[in-house]
């Protein structure tokens, strides 16, 4: 029989799709506020991978990385996805959202999105929130499984999430011992 024991803290990540650059700075403020600052993020990117917002958000969208400074406990991912969606809301025009906002969480071994869809691939987490797991490590660096999204293909995205990972790491090694490994998954 395994020992139950607590689960680490993880690293709070959010690709955000932008349809006006100019917004930024007001969604990052309201970011910032609701997790914690802002400690990593990645150069915007033309978002080309889908149509699936054009209808919604318009075409030319920006898209980018980012990681929050603060550790969280793995079970509120659920309440960060309900905040991210009341952050949509609120800068949204005549019901079309002009920013989306998708959390989720880095850990040694993995990257889970938090999303409202169900799937083969999805665990439930509560409150209407499922939990997916979108990249694993392998041979010490992250690599896409079969239902990856495109974008997060791209070597500039899994780069900006191994760094990710290391300052999570380095976290972990500071505030406890938990004895996480650094390549739980090979």
């Amino acid at each position: 029989m395994g020992k139950i024991k607590p689960y680490p803290p993880v690293k709070l990540i959010a690709a955000i799709t932008i349809s006006d650059l100019k917004l930024w700075k007001l969604v990052k403020d309201e970011l910032e506020e609701h997790f914690s600052p802002i400690d990593s993020f990645q150069d915007w990117y033309d978002f080309t991978f889908t149509e699936y917002y054009r209808e919604e958000m318009g075409a030319n969208l920006k898209k980018r990385m980012v990681s929050f400074q603060d550790l969280i406990s793995a079970e509120q991912l659920p309440e960060m996805k309900i905040l991210s969606n009341q952050i949509e809301d609120k800068f949204s025009e005549s019901g079309n959202r002009r920013v989306n906002i998708d959390p989720g969480y880095v850990t040694s071994a993995k990257l889970i999105l938090a999303t409202t869809k169900d799937y083969m691939h999805r665990i439930y987490l509560g409150k209407g929130i499922f939990g997916d797991l979108h990249l694993r490590i392998r041979q010490g660096e992250f690599q896409p499984l079969d239902w990856t999204y495109p974008d997060y293909r791209q070597p500039e995205v899994l780069h900006f999430f191994n760094e990710v990972r290391k300052i999570y790491l380095a976290q972990l090694a500071l505030e406890n011992d938990w004895g996480v490994t650094t390549n739980e998954s090979t």
